[in-house]
């Protein structure tokens, strides 16, 4: 367990405390140095259970706001399941032709540029909850797309994370979930990623989303937390 004071942390919004539990570690980020000796004393205590839960530590806290906890979940290539054949793909170099083709040959998905206005449409017609859950509008890949007519019903892309990682971002219109949608265009955008050389991850709190990164062949390794402390 680590507890460091960074203020500028990427791991959580900003004045925020960020916490991650992976693989049996915890790495927690605080905005002060007051901050230290209280959350690094609630996970202590957490800590001493069976198993790590984020879900119990704001009860211990001065907290004022939360997001979380979300699970998160990572796919290496031999692992992954492509939406449209359910078939594995086997384990490519990096940039292997077969990998890219499996990207366009997705039925009825198309490519778009980042930040394209019918991708930025469709995340405006969704609540405020829904748009910061899907971060969809940071991501930095192309945005792969399913329309119905001209508008776009459902989008994914990533944001690349120090040359290593592809954050997933997958968002459906409300009206169409429930059709596989959402599947179809995270796995065109996996697939975008892996043959970039990239490791997907997959941050989730809604089980249908969780359904979804599972239908891919992800697999949840941990989960994160961001807790606004009363200081």
């Amino acid at each position: 367990m680590s507890v460091v004071v960074s203020p500028k942390s990427w791991m959580c919004p900003p004045g925020w405390t960020g916490v991650v539990a992976l693989n049996g570690a915890i790495l927690a980020t605080v905005p002060s140095a007051d901050l230290v000796e209280p959350v690094q004393g609630a996970l202590i205590r957490h800590l001493a259970r069976a198993s790590i839960d984020l879900a119990l530590l704001p009860p211990q806290l001065p907290v004022l706001d939360l997001l979380g906890p979300a699970t998160l979940a990572y796919l290496e290539a031999e692992d992954f399941v492509a939406a449209h054949t359910d078939a594995e793909v086997e384990s490519l170099p990096v940039g292997h032709h077969d990998v890219r083709e499996l990207v366009a040959s997705v039925d009825k998905v198309e490519s778009l540029p980042v930040g394209h206005h019918d991708v930025r449409e469709l995340v405006a017609s969704v609540d405020k909850q829904d748009a910061d859950e899907c971060t969809l509008e940071e991501i930095t890949s192309e945005a792969f797309v399913i329309r119905e007519g001209r508008k776009v019903v459902a989008a994914a892309g990533y944001q690349q994370w120090l040359s290593m990682a592809a954050h997933v971002s997958v968002l459906t219109a409300r009206e169409h979930r429930g059709r596989g949608l959402a599947r179809r265009v995270a796995s065109a955008a996996v697939a975008d990623a892996l043959a970039s050389g990239l490791l997907p991850q997959w941050r989730a709190r809604p089980e249908p989303s969780r359904r979804v990164a599972r239908a891919l062949g992800f697999r949840e390794f941990g989960s994160q937390i961001s807790i606004h402390l009363r200081c």
